[in-house]
């Protein structure tokens, strides 16, 4: 059977009965098919496990065959399927025209029926329009999207009112009919909370991001949902409103919550061909003072670099800022430099959706030790600030996107420095999704500029050095400096670039190959890049993206492992 606009289709099942004793069947498509109906069939259609002996039991098949199979059809649009069998144990299925959407009839009923430009608006996102096949799955999808954007904003209890599909087989057309009523719509009203022990009730309420008496956004439920899961002091949070009817004027808002331990101790183990071995232990106590207060301490041991951390957070303003105070110890050897750090900073920081910004105020003294060089004593009074976009699909795993950092800060003798100075810094990720596979180019480059007479006197946070993982690969990590006696020390410029393929053989596993160029001087005229290029394996583990790479650079190669970590 055939119409205009639509092709006949056949789909041959064939059982062989090969010669000696009975076989079980082979299935055989002697035509092609669409791949959704073989697909199909073959998942929800048992084959009869031996070739069929007799009348009765094709004629049994056979209904069975029709009856099955037809269900199958019609759940994709093919309503007047022909299905026979022969005494050659051939089963034929003629799937006949494919119906499609001739009419769509959207009405609403409730408060929503008066507001005939949104009612338009949800008319033109209707998905399964006009023309479009009819399969009992996109007509379900489309109903239930229909009555999210609905539901979404004002009308917390909308619900189908009625709906309706007329096939009509003689003509291959279906007409759709949905009525939505909305009911009234709804205002948030007052906060309930339950699951709170330990904490006031203003922990809660900061996180709000809506009054009461402001309309019903279900977007401003899930973003106060999600604030409050971001919290380290709950496990877990739910936030609903009654969707009572009678109460839409003021709707009451519904948190239940779990609260976290409030003390946590933790130790750890690792390893990074940056910094090597590693065990660490961090002390939290999320009520530090019963203030709800957030106070981390944390001692990691690296082979290169030991370091003693602590910090205390204080809750966000009514504007979203909070403010960090803390300390810090620092010992590192590295490229035969030793510096031993000590440092204070309180930084205030917001976060609003995609972008990050921090102020702060940071004092540090530095003892400076490079192997066959000049000892110093310096130290800064540093005003920085930074500003951090992440604009990705994913932040682990980012496959499309950008992120972009820009950082200034700098230091006066007038004001507890040993210099005069001001380090600006960029750097740029991007990254496109390649074909229809899952593989991944990402590009990055990171400019880095410290203004001043000289480096002498300016602590080597706000220098820069280069190489290593998420650097130059090829290079020993921050082997690129400047040569003083037989060490390394940081330079006044520092340029890198990165253009990096990978391929996904699966979920998790993938392999890459990626160029690094990067150098680092004390003027712009000096600077010199050095170049490494190789090839590595990526995991997708439990504990983050890893990284294992073998590099070459200017002498020899170089194995890198660490936590892939794009920001």
């Amino acid at each position: 059977m055939s119409t205009a606009g639509h092709f006949p289709m056949r789909i041959l099942f064939i059982w062989l009965i090969l010669a000696g004793s009975p076989q079980a069947m082979t299935l055989v498509y002697t035509q092609p098919a669409p791949a959704s109906l073989q697909a199909l069939i073959q998942t929800y259609f048992v084959l009869p496990a031996a070739p069929l002996q007799d009348e009765t039991a094709r004629a049994t098949f056979l209904r069975r065959a029709q009856r099955e199979i037809g269900e199958l059809l019609a759940s994709e649009g093919y309503f007047t399927p022909a299905i026979t069998a022969d005494d050659m144990q051939v089963l034929t299925v003629t799937p006949g025209p494919l119906t499609r959407v001739t009419q769509v009839n959207i009405e609403f009923t409730g408060d929503l029926s008066a507001d005939l430009v949104r009612s338009e608006k949800l008319r033109a996102a209707w998905h399964l329009k006009v023309s479009a096949p009819f399969r009992s799955e996109d007509w379900e999808k489309a109903k239930t999207a229909l009555l999210d954007l609905v539901s979404r904003e004002d009308y917390a209890a909308a619900s189908i009112e009625r709906s309706q599909a007329e096939a009509d087989p003689a003509t291959a057309s279906a007409s759709l009919t949905v009525v939505i009523h909305s009911g009234p719509a709804f205002r948030f009203g007052d906060l309930t909370i339950s699951g709170l022990e330990r904490y006031n009730k203003s922990l809660v309420l900061r996180q709000m991001p809506f009054h009461a008496g402001d309309a019903y956004q279900r977007n401003l439920l899930l973003l106060f949902q999600s604030r409050l899961q971001n919290m380290p002091q709950f496990a877990s949070v739910m936030v609903n409103i009654d969707p009572d009817p009678a109460k839409h004027q003021a709707a009451q808002v519904k948190v239940v919550l779990t609260e976290t331990r409030t003390r946590r101790l933790s130790a750890g183990l690792g390893a990074s061909t940056n910094n090597g071995a590693r065990s660490e232990i961090n002390y939290l106590d999320h009520n530090f003072l019963g203030s709800a207060w957030n106070l981390s301490s944390g001692l990691r041991l690296e082979q290169n670099r030991q370091t003693f951390t602590s910090s205390i957070d204080t809750l966000p303003d009514d504007n979203g800022y909070l403010l960090s105070w803390g300390l810090a110890d620092e010992n590192t050897l590295i490229e035969g430099l030793k510096t031993a750090t000590q440092k204070l900073a309180v930084t205030r920081s917001r976060t609003q959706g995609q972008i990050e910004t921090r102020t702060s105020l940071s004092w540090q003294q530095e003892q400076l030790i490079p192997a066959g060089g000049i000892a110093e004593n310096d130290q800064a009074l540093v005003p920085d600030w930074q500003w951090h976009r992440r604009a990705v699909d994913d932040l682990l795993y980012p496959r499309q996107g950008n992120s972009s950092e820009f950082r200034i800060g700098g230091g006066s003798r007038q004001l507890m420095s040993n210099s005069n100075f001001l380090r600006s810094y960029v750097r740029e990720q991007l990254w496109w999704p390649m074909g229809l596979s899952r593989d991944t180019l990402s590009l990055r480059g990171e400019f880095g500029y410290t203004a001043a007479n000289s480096s002498n006197g300016i602590p080597q946070d706000y220098l820069f050095r280069a190489g290593g993982s998420q650097s130059v690969r090829g290079y020993n990590y921050q082997s690129l400096g400047i040569p003083q006696g037989t060490a390394v020390v940081g330079g006044r410029v520092l340029s890198t670039a990165s253009l990096e393929y990978t391929h996904w053989l699966n979920n998790n596993w993938g392999i890459a190959v990626f160029t690094d160029s990067g150098g680092v001087a004390d003027t712009l005229s000096a600077l010199r890049l050095s170049t490494g290029y190789g090839s590595g394996v990526r995991w997708r583990s439990p504990a983050g993206p890893l990284a294992l790479d073998l590099a070459q650079g200017q002498n020899a190669l170089q194995l890198h492992f660490s936590l892939a970590v794009a920001f």
